[in-house]
């Protein structure tokens, strides 16, 4: 089910209703009700995926449950290590099949069992709710240790195992984060799990977080997507060098527009219910290095890449070249993270690249702080994150080639003006979102926080929304 329809309107609307309900809220049924809410969301478009998703959330109760409560050591470890390899399986037998199948069609005599492989469905989520069941587990596994125990003071484990299951379900499954997240963290997550008021809840803030999400996602990224589609092959072969890297421009922002929309949605809706989602997004394109780019970029998967695969390798404390190859080996895995295609890895490969030469480059050069320097440091970074965007527009690495060609090359071909006008026309209520975001810390008073501009944002949303479309991250 679809943020953007009406569907999803109905669906928190009735939630609502029932959740608030004191008979529901006094028997402690409100989990119940987001539970269905969840499953009914999930399950809109494929039913049959819903089983796969309540399998994966009574494995991780499961074996968290044994994980917290075993008795020795080794058993607590066994449980946990089953807990990650079937995530894990799970994730790359559903994610990547396709891409063995594919193997195992064109270069064995396999052909039967690759165009079964190839002919697998890939769950919408499933990327982000088996991260989600990693971290419970690997993190009730080292808190079980006596040496990292201070770090929790008390366990958000139920003894009751039905407790616990029902809360794992809704963990797992709650619907605002469900297919593109943000990734939940379980020590953060399970301690909210209990009864809401209505009159606790913070509705304007909440409401005001909704708007601006819809806004960007409805008109911003929506409007975007007509004219980035003209870059794809072979449109993009008719058109001039200005023509294609402002398209390149307004990929950026439709991206960003697209999925910080979609987060600030899910951490609008969640707060109807009572519950806190993580930020997602920081204001990313005002990073002034790779590194800080990724601590403002999807930050709960950056920060789940971090504590649970580039420290866990040894982070940056075992000399240079082993935190350059874990840098390398942290990116090209989050690149293939979000799909199994030559293009993903390449896109990871490219961040891991930048990111060592700039940590190298860092140890001999320091730039002086100020404004120019800012706005130059700035500039390159979204340079380079930009056309690393190519790589997901452009599936097929032969058309990112092709593209880079016309623009860089070729360089001949027609300008587009009104895809340029258009372009720049969306780009400009980004523009003025981190204008308002900057002076927001300059001078502590947020510019645009005004009644009247939400509900500016509520008639263009009504008036002047793009075609509906899937999120961008649901495919992933």
């Amino acid at each position: 089910m679809l943020f953007n329809s009406y569907e999803f309107v109905v669906l928190v609307a009735l939630a609502l209703c029932v959740y608030y309900m004191p008979y529901v809220y006094r028997r402690g049924w409100q989990v119940y009700v987001l539970i269905i809410a969840s499953f009914i969301f999930y399950a809109y478009g494929q039913p049959w995926l819903l089983l796969l998703l309540i399998v994966s959330a009574s494995i991780n109760a499961f074996v968290s449950y044994q994980v917290e409560f075993s008795t020795t050591l080794s058993h607590k470890y066994l449980y946990a290590l089953v807990g990650v390899v079937v995530n894990l399986g799970v994730l790359i037998g559903f994610k990547y099949s396709p891409l063995f199948g594919q193997v195992l069609e064109y270069y064995t005599s396999l052909s039967s069992v690759g165009a079964f492989l190839v002919a697998i469905p890939l769950p919408i989520g499933i990327s982000f709710y088996t991260f989600q069941g990693i971290s419970l587990v690997v993190d009730l596994y080292r808190y079980s240790h006596a040496d990292s125990g201070h770090l929790r003071e008390i366990s958000w484990v139920d003894r009751n195992f039905f407790t616990h299951y029902y809360k794992t379900l809704f963990f797992i499954a709650f619907f605002p984060q469900l297919v593109a997240g943000p990734i939940l963290k379980a020590r953060e997550f399970y301690p909210q799990i209990h009864t809401k008021l209505a009159s606790n809840i913070a509705w304007n803030s909440a409401f005001k977080i909704i708007i601006i999400g819809y806004f960007l996602k409805m008109v911003i990224a929506d409007n975007l997507k007509d004219q980035t589609f003209w870059m794809a092959y072979p449109y993009f072969e008719a058109y001039n060098t200005l023509t294609l890297l402002v398209l390149l421009l307004g990929y950026s922002m439709q991206i960003f527009a697209d999925f910080a929309g979609y987060s600030l949605i899910a951490i609008g809706v969640a707060k109807l219910f009572g519950y806190e989602l993580p930020k997602n997004f920081n204001f990313p394109y005002i990073a002034r290095s790779l590194s800080e780019f990724w601590t403002r970029w999807h930050i709960s998967l950056s920060t789940w890449l971090k504590e649970y695969l580039y420290i866990p390798l040894g982070g940056n404390r075992k000399g240079r070249f082993r935190t350059y190859c874990n840098l390398m080996i942290v990116m090209i895995l989050g690149g293939l993270w979000h799909g199994a295609a030559l293009s993903y890895m390449v896109w990871g490969l490219y961040h891991g690249v930048l990111l060592v030469i700039e940590r190298f480059a860092s140890q001999f050069i320091r730039l002086r702080e100020c404004l120019l320097t800012h706005i130059i440091r700035i500039c390159f970074v979204f340079g380079f994150v930009s056309l690393g965007w190519l790589l997901f527009k452009l599936n097929n690495f032969s058309d990112v080639v092709s593209y880079l060609n016309q623009a860089f090359i070729v360089r001949s071909g027609t300008t587009g003006s009104g895809i340029l006008f258009c372009v720049l026309l969306y780009s400009l209520p980004i523009g003025a979102y981190y204008l308002n975001h900057l002076l927001t810390l300059k001078y502590q008073k947020n510019f645009l926080d005004r009644n009247v501009v939400y509900a500016i944002l509520l008639f263009f949303i009504v008036t002047n929304s793009g075609g509906s479309n899937a999120f961008i991250y649901f495919q992933f």
